[in-house]
């Protein structure tokens, strides 16, 4: 679970879209919502949006916002069954192929947005539409494929960005040119954030035996080693490594 904020208000006064993903299937909800509004609403949201429709989650990983921090929303999740697991930049619990999915949302998500300007709660369902039906290749299917099994049945101008048309209501020809619009602006975003991760990878590999130094992360007013502020170390060891957890951590 994720929050976009500091969008441009609607009529309606909607200012935030909740991001809201599943693990496995990548398959995703976008909730329109005030950036103000209780916990008891988002509750509501919750149960009408999430639990009606696939039941009461596992785990539920969220990062460090006070709505989610809240005695209410932990004494509700525990009432479920539910575990919480807060993710945090010490301490992440996501894996950086699901931190990557939700940075690629939210670029998409503004895109569109501002694209649509106050009227874009209208057409988050088209965004939403279109993000469980392209495919990933991650799990080299559609959200909605890996989630119910089956492609999803729509229009075939929906399918892909072509000159084909629909005859009909006004509103399919508005909701086609959406649906193209929206679909433009997926593509650019994925390409603008495969070409950040490619520029920003890696591929650093150790093996066992191998001597390796930790970066210690600042924190603000925390003292370490008997140092303080800029005086700390940035960097501690060496440490030998003694096994292999996964690809990326030992």
């Amino acid at each position: 679970m994720d929050f976009v904020t500091k969008l441009p208000k609607t009529a309606t006064g909607q200012d935030t879209i909740w991001v809201i993903i599943d693990r496995l299937t990548k398959s995703a909800h976008f909730l329109p919502m005030q950036e103000d509004d209780t916990l008891e609403k988002l509750t509501r949201q919750y149960l009408k949006e999430v639990v009606s429709r696939h039941g009461v989650p596992v785990l539920i990983i969220f990062d460090r916002d006070g709505r989610f921090t809240s005695h209410f929303w932990k004494s509700l999740n525990k009432s479920f069954g539910t575990r919480l697991d807060m993710s945090t930049a010490y301490h992440p619990q996501i894996d950086g192929q699901i931190e990557r999915t939700i940075q690629t949302l939210e670029d998409m998500l503004r895109a569109c947005v501002y694209d649509f300007r106050k009227g874009w709660d209208i057409h988050l369902p088209l965004v939403e539409f279109l993000y469980n039906n392209s495919y990933h290749t991650s799990i080299r299917a559609a959200p909605f494929e890996a989630l119910y099994g089956r492609k999803c049945r729509s229009p075939i101008c929906w399918a892909e960005v072509g000159d084909s048309q629909l005859t009909g209501l006004e509103i399919i020809h508005g909701t086609t040119e959406k649906i193209i619009q929206i679909k433009i602006r997926i593509q650019a975003t994925r390409d603008r954030q495969k070409s950040y991760a490619n520029v920003r990878q890696k591929p650093l590999e150790f093996e066992v035996g191998d001597k390796v130094m930790l970066k210690v992360l600042p924190w603000k007013g925390v003292i370490r080693f008997g140092k303080r502020g800029n005086l700390n170390p940035r960097y501690i060891g060496p440490f030998k490594i003694i096994a292999k957890v996964g690809t990326v951590a030992y």
